[in-house]
């Protein structure tokens, strides 16, 4: 059994399609980070930095095993199950692009968010900075995808589900487009198949039953941005 700890944002969104796509048998634990909840010293047990998602495995290796950062649990439950990997001559590839998501695409994709819709106004720069990294990160992927199905080898793999879970988000992060994956004619194609896999339809439903805070009060910026009030 995974016990997998939630909350509705891109990255857990990443697992949640994964355990889909694998059939997994797993429990959904809410943690509301704009309540705080990832900071509480249970959950800092299972995930140190203090960020979703995270897993625990009853039946890993040598017993119960926790999982922390999106990239890493997704390669744990591919390397686990065998599948979604690709083939072995596609494993350079596949780290590559999966440490391209996990350490830029996602991480500017979330700083652009940021500065567009909770920084304090007159921060043109930052703006400006995590737009056009944004941007050259989609045209770097664009470029790649120009003639292929999927990211890695010939099959879907566990590298697309990680660049789906932030461009699902592309409309928030390029805000103010009215089609934000127009100018990336490539990506479109392949995000429009990968969001008609009937897994995605299972994973977004993830979670529903719970009522997350939505209001972004004082009380929820010291939750979400603690470093902000050190």
């Amino acid at each position: 059994m995974i016990r997998f700890f939630f909350h509705p944002t891109p990255n857990p969104a990443k697992v949640a399609l994964l355990l889909e796509e694998l059939r997994l048998p797993y429990e959904v634990i809410a943690v509301d980070t704009a309540k705080g909840e990832q900071h509480t010293p249970g959950f800092r047990g299972i995930n140190p930095n203090g960020k979703v998602p995270a897993i625990i495995d009853t039946d890993g290796a040598g017993g119960e095993t926790r999982v922390f950062d999106s990239s890493a649990i997704l390669l744990y439950l591919a390397e686990k199950t065998g599948r979604l990997m690709g083939t072995p001559k596609d494993r350079g590839e596949l780290l590559s692009w999966l440490f391209f998501i996990g350490s830029g695409l996602g991480p500017f994709s979330g700083q652009a968010v940021h500065f567009q819709y909770a920084a304090p106004e007159g921060n043109d720069y930052a703006v400006n900075r995590y737009r056009r990294e944004i941007e050259r990160h989609y045209r770097v992927l664009d470029e790649h995808l120009a003639g292929r199905e999927f990211i890695v080898g010939e099959s879907f793999s566990i590298a697309d589900i990680s660049a789906w879970g932030w461009l699902d988000r592309a409309p928030r992060v390029m805000k103010g487009e009215a089609d934000a994956l127009a100018p990336y004619p490539h990506i479109k194609r392949w995000f429009q198949a990968i969001d008609a896999r009937p897994a995605v339809a299972r994973a977004r439903a993830v979670g529903a039953d719970h009522v997350f805070k939505k209001e972004i009060d004082e009380d929820a910026r010291r939750a979400l941005f603690p470093s902000n009030y050190m």
